[in-house]
């Protein structure tokens, strides 16, 4: 294995990245990175080089149905890390830089018909808060958890879910900071034997937003869809970077994100000219990797990520990645755009009497709809619903 910006021989795949505990095995990263190329690595606050504001633990509270309990340990619990190592440096720091972490176990067997909710609020202007957070779900276990966080600060973590055989799992990561939170997480996910994930990602809130999730299967038979959203203003930079690691046989994944992005309004643009500095453009980017070796016969896999550019001063990366190393599966594909609005469906709009400001808004609820109707939190999919409305009410702006 090699480390994440060294050259990366031909036989060498995503899934082999260099991993581990240590913040000292990772070089401090720089612009030609590969994993960290589309960030400005300037404002991540010294989260990457190790000089970040004063450091604390990460604030959480988590509720707990009948079949989950909770409790804070200490970083070096032989429970933690248990799904797989960090694979950056920030991650890393995260994990050596952590005073302690949470567990939240779900019984086996267990039907939790409520949500577990996770919340972590941020430290505030002038503080680094660090944690690491293990979901154990048992064995055919049915549970959703919403990840939640909330708050101003500059936070990085580690999450994990061990999932457990013929799990069924549902999880919401609802990134509803404040707009000028910086926040990098990593997040590993094992799938057991028959296991199910539904892994839900929006990201409306913070200035830097970083979320890799890496998705990895022990056993025949797991199944894992990885849905997202995201809308970028002018100033706020999204990241979505994932792994799907395909190494057993007869397992099937689904990736599908969709993401809006709006540069700064005319007001924001008039208020600019004069100014020092003027106003960030919105930025995104996704990267979606699919490995299949060569011993995952019968994989079934896609992927997939749609961007909406709606203003000038708006940049989207959409990078699929898809490696597979045996000819036997079931299917595998990717796609990927980065467009602006379809001129003849807004003319179909305006031909029955729509306003053309009125269409705009409908198209861009009816393209992140496919998303959040899938949510299985209904008070969620109302509360992303009445965001796209705040966000859509900007463009006029």
């Amino acid at each position: 294995m090699v480390a994440s910006n060294e050259f990366n021989p031909a036989d060498v795949t995503k899934g082999d990245q260099f991993t581990s505990f240590n913040v000292e095995d990772f070089p401090v990263p720089h612009g030609r990175d590969e994993v960290w190329r589309f960030i400005a690595l300037r404002n991540l606050r010294g989260l990457h080089n190790g000089e970040f504001a004063p450091a604390t633990s990460q604030m959480i509270t988590v509720t707990t149905p009948e079949g989950v309990t909770t409790e804070t340990v200490a970083p070096g619990d032989a429970r933690l890390g248990t799904a797989g190592a960090p694979a950056d440096r920030v991650a890393a720091q995260a994990w050596c830089s952590m005073p302690e972490a949470q567990i939240v176990t779900v019984a086996a067997d267990a039907q939790v018909t409520d949500p577990v909710e996770i919340t972590i609020t941020g430290a505030g202007d002038g503080v680094t808060s660090f944690g690491a957070t293990s979901i154990q779900v048992g064995h055919h276990a049915e549970v959703t958890i919403v990840l939640k966080y909330v708050g101003s600060g500059t936070h990085a973590d580690n999450v994990e879910f061990v999932i457990g055989d013929g799990a069924q799992v549902t999880v919401v990561v609802d990134a509803a900071w404040n707009n000028d939170a910086v926040h990098l997480s990593h997040q590993v996910v094992l799938m057991g034997r028959d296991a199910v994930l539904r892994h839900n990602t929006a990201i409306f809130g913070g200035e830097i937003v970083r979320i890799v999730p890496r998705v990895a299967f022990t056993a025949p038979g797991a199944d894992a869809e990885m849905l997202g959203v995201y809308f970028a203003d002018a100033g706020q930079y999204f990241e979505n970077r994932l792994l799907v690691d395909h190494s057993v046989p007869s397992c099937r994944s689904r990736v599908f994100y969709k993401g809006a992005l709006q540069g700064p309004t005319a007001a924001e643009a008039a208020a600019s000219k004069d100014a020092e500095e003027r106003v960030k453009e919105a930025r995104t980017c996704w990267v979606g990797d699919v490995l299949i070796r060569p011993n995952a016969q019968k994989t079934d896999t896609y992927e997939t990520n749609n961007n909406l550019i709606l203003t000038d001063g708006a940049r989207a990366d959409a990078i699929p990645n898809l490696e597979i190393q045996t000819g036997e599966i079931a299917g595998a594909g990717h796609a990927a755009t980065v467009g602006r609005f379809d001129d003849l469906h807004i003319f179909y709009l305006q031909s029955r009497g729509i306003p053309e400001a009125e269409a705009r808004r409908l198209i861009i609820r009816g393209f992140f709809s496919e998303v959040i109707s899938r949510i299985p939190v209904e008070s969620l999919r109302e509360d992303l619903e009445e965001r796209v409305a705040e966000e859509l009410a900007k463009i006029s702006a």
